[in-house]
């Protein structure tokens, strides 16, 4: 900042060195007499000057402008003549050192000169920076007033806290009881009770101070401005206290919000405590009292000593406790998993680096500009302690609420039996989401407290507002996604899942068609969700579902056997006319199913050999396996055979077989169908028995087992195949020889002679 310094100061401070005098045009500027002199000599010089001013002619531009720095001052503020934002980092940081260091230097002199004015230094060996004369009768008086009113105020504080004292300890244990999952949200009700009673005693106590300053300014003639400093000075420390106490309660663990001991809340609640009062009592009672009475450069130096012993108090125990919190978080990092155990070991070790910068930063800009730095420093950390500290209670109810697992009936989970486990993955996932979203959210909003841009500014402007609508829009659909899914999948787990005491057969169906419609839901909803998405954040997706038409027709016109395959393979499946086991005839092969797929089915029939069958190519299927089969037998029997006693046997066979091994696969009583065929060389009678599927053939081979030996001992001829041999004629009619040897005799016959003689003799 370039002074234009009036000749009057200028002669007050000769041979300065072209260093305008600061401390004299600060104690001018605060005098209201000597402030408007100087306004209107200032004035008088500006009217000279224009009626002085020469004409205005080519070299005007080349003078140097009055008022401005000197040559030197702007070679020394840049030596390359470069302008204020093009000077480096470095160079700025070292030139605001340099200037804090020596406001520093500044104000112990100042604080130099004006101890030494208090103790009857003379005027003329030491500028006092115009300090006023001090009135030790006035200046005790004073003293006494201000004790009286500090007295009293903490007199009615200190009473009304043990009169709330049983109501902190009632909000306390009714916070701690009841049940774990509800246990957070009733610590905040109670603390947010106690916060409030708390804060109803800090204001009656500031009441209360009230009236006894109004005595005091009534009856004794105090001076109220110095009374109403420290009554403000009261509120501000008391109220941050009570702030303190709901974050570190050592006596009622039910009013602490922050997780830890009650010696370590003791310990934190006194050091920040210590600092409130010290720096508050001091910066917003004493230096106003110092600077209005004695001397404003004695208040800044005060007020900077103030603030250097706090610095030293807050680096000392910073410093002390720097192990104790790296291994407080290291525990707590070894239980947390994923990136919030990376930022907890990282905080462990460097979060005694960040408070001393901290702690150095506050004291830099009180040093460098007290009047709108510091005040704005505190009303950024008190911004920030607020959405952290809110951001970490909204974590905290919402793990509490909804971040255990979540349990379903037995009844419920029987008909849906995937819809807990899939809550329980899915609960977790959108917690951390949240947490996620709460910490950008945090982290915005205190960037915008720090002024690191302006939040509200931008927010304003149509970009801002278009942002924000995008964000929640694509939550939204987000959220919506997610719950379609849920309920979509669970209606099609009620639908298909495989019921209780299913056989494997079914379940497999079952389990075939539910992936299948799975995978279908999963990416119809990904698409569109990415499509919707898309079009919010202002991408046109026009020509991606253009695309997306184009290719799907290309790929439905190069792919249509797939497709035939897929779309026949889901309606044999919703038909449910294969399953896995069952003995099927499909697309012209027989065997057991091995494999039902979405495209193809696989069997293995009698001989081992594998097929795999696309569904596009069954026309027709055939499963023996269903329900039950049958074994249908055709018997036959000679001619001259009874059929009565026939069936009589055949009876009397299904009678036995009841008894044995089969019996568990005979489903009905056997059906005797009748005659069915009066063959070439048999009568035909058939019969019909139920089995269970998949066992008839087992079943009709133990029956024509039991059928053969029970017509065997009937003496029932099964007629076989006979062959009758012809020998030819000659032309009178006569046929060759023939000799037949019946085997059980030994005898020859000679045909010729019919005598039956021996040719053995």
């Amino acid at each position: 900042m370039l002074l234009v310094v009036p000749p009057a100061l200028a002669q007050e401070k000769a041979g300065a060195a072209d260093q305008p005098a600061y401390g004299t045009m600060a104690d001018l500027l605060e005098n209201e007499s000597s402030r408007n002199a100087l306004i209107e000599e200032l004035r008088t010089l500006q009217a000279a000057r224009t009626a002085d001013a020469p004409a205005p002619d080519a070299s005007a531009d080349k003078a140097p402008v009055e008022g401005a720095a000197p040559p030197e001052r702007i070679a020394e503020q840049s030596p390359s003549g470069q302008r204020p934002e093009e000077v480096s980092f470095a160079r700025r940081m070292a030139t605001t050192t340099g200037h804090m260091l020596a406001n520093v230097g500044d104000q112990f002199t100042a604080l130099g000169v004006a101890l030494g004015g208090i103790f009857g230094v003379d005027a003329a060996e030491a500028d006092t920076g115009g300090m006023a004369s001090v009135d030790s009768q006035a200046l005790g008086a004073a003293a006494i007033n201000v004790a009286i009113l500090v007295i009293a105020t903490f007199v009615v504080f200190f009473i009304l806290r043990a009169i709330a004292k049983p109501s902190f300890r009632g909000l306390s244990g009714w916070a701690v009881r009841g049940s774990e999952k509800f246990a957070m949200l009733r610590t905040i009700v109670a603390v947010a009770v106690a916060a409030f009673v708390d804060v109803v005693v800090v204001a009656l106590a500031y009441l209360a101070g009230g009236a006894v300053s109004s005595a005091l300014v009534n009856n004794v003639d105090a001076d109220a401005t110095r009374l109403a400093l420290f009554l403000n000075a009261f509120l501000v420390v008391e109220l941050f206290k009570a702030g303190l106490r709901m974050l570190f309660s050592s006596g009622y663990e039910g009013l602490r919000l922050v997780p830890v001991s009650a010696d370590q809340a003791s310990y934190c609640n006194r050091f920040l405590a210590n600092l409130a009062g010290f720096i508050g009592y001091g910066m917003l009672v004493l230096v106003p009292v110092l600077n209005f009475n004695l001397s404003p450069s004695l208040g800044s130096a005060v007020g900077t000593i103030i603030m250097l012993l706090a610095l030293i108090y807050a680096v000392i125990v910073i410093l002390k406790k720097r192990k104790v919190l790296r291994d407080r978080l290291f525990e707590r990092a070894e239980r947390t998993t994923g990136p919030g155990r990376v930022l907890l070991r990282l905080l462990g070790r460097l979060w005694h680096v960040l408070a001393l910068g901290y702690a150095f930063l506050v004291f830099a800009v009180t040093v460098i500009n007290p009047d709108t730095a510091l005040p704005f420093v505190a009303s950024a950390t008190l911004l920030t302690l607020v959405y952290a500290g809110a951001g970490m209670l909204i974590s905290v109810i919402l793990t509490q609420l909804i971040g255990k697992e979540i349990r379903f009936s037995e009844r419920f989970n029987q008909s849906m039996p995937r819809l807990q486990a899939r809550v329980n993955t899915y609960v977790p996932t959108g917690l951390k989401v949240v947490r996620a979203l709460i910490l950008i959210l945090v982290v915005v909003l205190t960037l915008d407290a720090w002024e690191v841009y302006d939040l509200a500014a931008w927010y304003a402007t149509e970009a801002g507002v278009a942002m924000v609508g995008a964000i929640l829009d694509i939550l939204l659909i987000l959220l919506v996604a997610a719950a379609v899914w849920i309920g979509l999948a669970s209606l099609l787990e009620h639908k298909f899942s495989p019921r209780e005491g299913a056989d494997p057969a079914a379940a497999a169906r079952s389990e075939t068609l539910l992936g299948l419609f799975h995978t279908a839901l999963a990416i119809a909803l990904i698409i569109m969700t990415v499509m919707i998405v898309l079009s919010e954040i202002g991408i046109d997706i026009a020509p991606l579902i253009a695309g997306a038409g184009v290719l799907g027709l290309a790929i439905g016109f190069g792919a249509q056997k797939l497709v035939q395959d897929v779309i026949t393979g889901v309606f044999i499946q919703l038909e449910n006319a294969i399953n896995t086991g069952d003995f099927v005839s499909a697309g012209g092969n027989s065997g057991t199913v091995e494999r039902v797929g979405i495209r193809s089915v696989a069997l293995r029939d009698l001989s081992g050999t594998y097929h795999i069958v696309p569904f596009s190519s069954v026309g027709a299927v055939s499963n023996y396996t269903r329900e039950y089969g049958n074994h249908v037998g055709e018997y036959g029997i000679a001619y001259r055979e009874s059929i009565d006693d026939a069936i009589t046997q055949l009876e009397a066979a299904f009678e036995e077989l009841k008894e044995g091994p089969m019996k568990d696969n005979i489903l009905a009583p056997m059906t005797v169908a009748g005659v069915t065929a009066l063959a070439d060389s048999s009568v035909n009678i058939r019969v019909v028995i139920k089995a269970s599927p998949g066992m008839q053939w087992a079943v009709g081979r133990a029956y024509n087992r039991l059928v053969k030996k029970y017509f065997d001992q009937a003496g029932i001829e099964i007629p076989f195949p006979h062959t009758t041999l012809y020998f030819g004629e000659d032309k009178d009619g006569k046929a060759p020889p023939a000799y037949i040897k019946v085997l059980n005799d030994e005898r020859v016959v000679d045909t010729q002679d019919g005598k039956g003689n021996d040719p053995a003799g």
